[in-house]
């Protein structure tokens, strides 16, 4: 597919990597309507994406501005920690709702909009394949969009529709600041990087736009995280480090 001229909606496109999607396909000649809670200037709306009639009547307004749809990029969704003894209901639909919830209405809505095919790209998360204490809904949400995008992708196909995944490792996000209450957690996530470092909102960003232009690829979900989720805590490597 070809950016130029292209007709996208990046959903949590005020902020975060959902925002690094947005510059980089405006910057290739896309046009793009952002959906997101937070009022943030052009061509923003205010989309709360776990709220179906919102959802439906966002893309209607979307596709009327742009004349039609070519991609999406479903990048809103919300973090969450508690102990899994601890975590309540409110908490688990909090994160469900957004997470995976918002993501089928979106990816659905989207697709019925792309009547000339299409490419659709969520951004879900290694910590959907990792085993995370205090994580568990949002690795289950996580796991369960990266299914969703693979079923999606079987189904959609004959339509012309791609549907693949970005998987973000540790990405210094306004979501990210969460864990500097922890102390030393950046760092140890940097060192455990196979990169060494955080990854970006632009790293991700970088990974969910080429997608959008692979014509030949669909339902894949593409770890962009610096290799992160490399890290093994059997290494025998780390034994001999230290001698």
């Amino acid at each position: 597919m070809e950016l130029q001229g292209a007709r996208a909606i990046v959903t949590g496109g005020a902020s975060g990597i959902g925002a690094a999607c947005v510059e980089l396909l405006r910057a290739s000649g896309a046009r793009v309507v952002v959906f997101d809670l937070a009022e943030s200037g052009d061509g923003v709306l205010i989309v709360d994406v776990s709220d179906e009639t919102a959802v439906v009547d966002g893309v209607a307004s979307a596709v009327a501005q742009l004349g039609g749809l070519d991609l999406a990029i479903l990048s809103a969704g919300v973090g969450g920690s508690a102990p899994l003894l601890d975590l309540t209901l409110a908490e688990w639909d909090r994160v469900m709702n957004v997470n995976l919830r918002g993501a089928f209405l979106c990816l659905r809505e989207c697709a019925r909009a792309m009547a000339g095919g299409g490419a659709i790209v969520a951004i879900t998360s290694v910590s959907g394949f990792l085993t995370e204490r205090r994580m568990a809904h949002y690795s289950v949400s996580k796991a369960a969009l990266a299914q969703l995008v693979r079923s999606a992708a079987r189904e959609l196909g004959a339509r012309g529709i791609r549907v693949n995944a970005v998987a973000p490792g540790t990405t210094d996000t306004p979501m990210f600041t969460a864990t500097d209450r922890l102390p030393g957690y950046r760092e140890r996530v940097a060192q455990r990087a196979a990169l060494g470092r955080l990854g970006t909102a632009r790293d991700v960003a970088q990974a969910a736009v080429a997608l959008c232009t692979l014509d030949w690829v669909t339902g894949q979900v593409v770890a962009a995280d610096g290799g992160v989720a490399l890290h093994s805590p059997i290494d025998p490597q780390e034994g001999l480090d230290h001698l």
